[in-house]
């Protein structure tokens, strides 16, 4: 696999990282609390850590190829996603829970990362889509090595994006509860939105 696959491979791959969704809105969400965003993002990358291993061994392709699974699993991301950001329109991040009361539940904050980047249908349409415009099989590398080295890169961009993200809206908005609550309210209705976009596109088709 050459350098320059490899690089325009990141180039558009960080078009898909930096565009905020379902994985910002969390680790958002997580920055307004306490010692949160590392379990937060960790979950995160759990869930991209499965779907790059679900491409490694070949079963993206088996699933791109069957319709209606693929039909199945962007209608539930999408649905969840307009679940999610539902929450957040009702309830929107503040910081008001005390370290105590976070730390018994930094398993279920990763736990709930990994089900939302599990579910997030950007990360399916990721590997289902843009992958594939990046292998070949005439590079004198394996299919597995060179989805292996995309996922790598993957989801390393994703992890310092979303720690960057995190670590930012804990300095930046857990000082303004205001401007916090805007930001959570304008993450909750970008994850409607999309979510909606998702299913109308995938019914109607």
């Amino acid at each position: 696999m050459d350098t320059t696959t490899v690089a325009a491979f990141l180039a558009v791959d960080l078009l898909f990282v930096f565009t905020p969704g379902a994985d910002w809105a969390y680790a958002i969400t997580a920055g307004l609390r306490e010692r949160s965003v590392i379990p937060a993002v960790a979950g995160l990358i759990a869930g991209h850590l499965a779907y790059a291993l679900l491409a490694v061994v070949g079963l993206v392709v088996i699933v791109a190829n069957s319709p209606t699974v693929l039909t199945a699993l962007t209608v539930t991301g999408a649905a969840y996603l307009i679940w999610l950001g539902w929450g957040l329109l009702r309830q929107p991040g503040v910081v008001a829970a005390s370290e105590e009361a976070m730390a018994p539940s930094r398993r279920r904050i990763a736990l709930k990362g990994t089900v939302i980047s599990g579910l997030n249908p950007k990360v399916l349409l990721l590997y289902f889509s843009l992958f594939p415009q990046f292998i070949s099989d005439g590079t004198g590398w394996p299919v597995t090595a060179q989805t292996g080295l995309l996922a790598a890169i993957h989801v390393t961009a994703c992890a310092l994006v979303y720690l960057a993200v995190g670590l930012l809206a804990r300095t930046v908005l857990k000082t303004r509860p205001s401007a916090a609550r805007v930001v959570t309210r304008i993450s909750g209705a970008m994850m409607i939105a999309v979510g909606a976009f998702l299913l109308v596109e995938r019914l109607a088709g």
